[in-house]
């Protein structure tokens, strides 16, 4: 299955870090990985975050994950029928990530110029 998620330069940095095959563990204030089913979604995740971000830019990932995995969680549909993500608690961060196909992609910048 392929998953998406919108990040911001310093969560980047950290993927960067790890040679693109981990996101960085959630903060104590985010005890959810918020992964997304859609590319249109994920875009305009990272254009909202993108306006209040210190640096204004956002980047949206792409990652596969094994299928029979991918199973084990529910999707939750957050607003319109095409906003779909899983919620991956943080204490199967580490597991999730086992299932990860291949290296983490970023696929697309946001540069915004306004706040």
């Amino acid at each position: 299955m392929i998953l998406y998620r919108p990040v911001g330069t310093k969560e980047l940095q950290l993927i960067k870090e790890s040679g693109y095959t981990r996101y960085p563990p959630r903060l104590p204030e985010q005890p959810i990985f918020y992964p997304v089913l859609n590319e249109t979604y994920a875009t305009e995740i990272a254009v909202w975050n993108a306006k209040y971000n210190d640096d204004h830019k956002g980047y949206v990932t792409k990652f596969k994950i094994d299928d029979e995995y991918f199973l084990h969680f529910e999707v939750h549909t957050v607003g319109a029928s095409y906003q779909q993500e899983l919620w991956v608690l943080t204490q199967v961060m580490d597991k999730f990530q086992q299932h990860m196909i291949g290296k983490i992609q970023v696929i697309r910048k946001i540069y915004k110029t306004e706040t």
